[in-house]
C-alpha cells in the first residue's frame, strides 16, 4: 500500500500541489464578498486564512515523521508546502494590516502592545528567510548544513504560531488547544530517542 502511495506521489507535478493548496483562497475571497463569513468578513477572512497557515505548517511538519515511522515518502512536496504556507501568513498578515487596523500608526503600537500579535508578527519574521532561501541556489551557497540549520526555524515559527492561535481566542477553546498538541506531537516525533542498551 506505501509503496503505491510513493509511486502515485512520485507522478504528482509539483506545480500541481501549488494550485491544489492556493485553491482556498479565491474561496475564501468569494465568501467574503458574498456574505458568507459572517458580519465581520474583515475578521473572517483574517481568521480563515491563520487557519490555513497553521494546518499547513502541520502538513510540513508531518511529512518528515511521515516518511520515518510509515514509510510514505512526500519530501518532493516539502518545499511547496512551506511556501504556500508563507503565502497564507503573507495573505493573513496583510488583511491584518490593510483591512482590518487601516491605521498606520497603529500598528506598531498593536505589535508591541498586544502580546497575541507580537507573537504572531514574530512567527511571519522567523518565517521570511526561509522562504526567501527555499531554492537550490540558496542550499549550494549556505551549503546543505547551514541551510538546514537555518530551516529549522520552522519548528519556532509553528509554536509561535500555535501561541498566537491560543492567545488570540477569548478563553480556553478547544481548537487552538488541539492544534498546538498536534505541533508538539510533530515536533516530538522528530527527536531522536537515546536507544536502549541490550543485555
Amino acid at each position: 500500500m506505501i509503496d503505491r502511495l510513493n509511486m502515485l506521489a512520485r507522478r504528482v507535478p509539483v506545480w500541481l500541489v501549488y494550485i491544489v493548496l492556493l485553491l482556498p483562497v479565491p474561496w475564501l475571497l468569494y465568501l467574503a464578498f458574498t456574505g458568507g463569513l459572517g458580519r465581520d468578513p474583515v475578521k473572517g477572512l483574517e481568521h480563515e486564512l491563520g487557519q490555513w497557515a497553521l494546518k499547513l505548517i502541520i502538513a510540513g511538519l508531518a511529512i518528515t515523521p511521515l516518511r520515518r515511522f510509515a514509510g510514505l515518502n512526500l519530501i518532493g512536496f516539502r518545499r511547496a508546502t512551506g511556501l504556500v504556507t508563507f503565502a497564507y501568513v503573507c495573505l493573513h498578515f496583510a488583511v491584518w494590516l490593510f483591512l482590518d487596523v487601516q491605521i498606520w500608526s497603529q500598528i506598531w503600537a498593536d505589535i508591541i502592545k498586544r502580546p497575541y500579535i507580537t507573537i504572531g508578527f514574530a512567527a511571519f519574521v522567523l518565517m521570511i528567510p526561509l522562504a526567501v532561501t527555499s531554492n537550490n541556489r540558496s542550499i549550494r551557497k549556505l551549503g546543505p548544513v547551514a541551510w538546514r540549520r537555518l530551516h529549522k526555524l520552522v519548528y519556532v515559527a509553528a509554536v509561535l504560531g500555535g501561541v498566537h492561535y491560543i492567545w488570540l481566542v477569548k478563553g480556553i477553546q478547544i481548537e487552538p488547544l488541539v492544534y498546538m498538541a498536534i505541533i508538539m506531537g510533530l515536533l516530538a516525533l522528530r527527536l531522536r530517542w537515546p536507544k536502549r542498551a541490550t543485555a
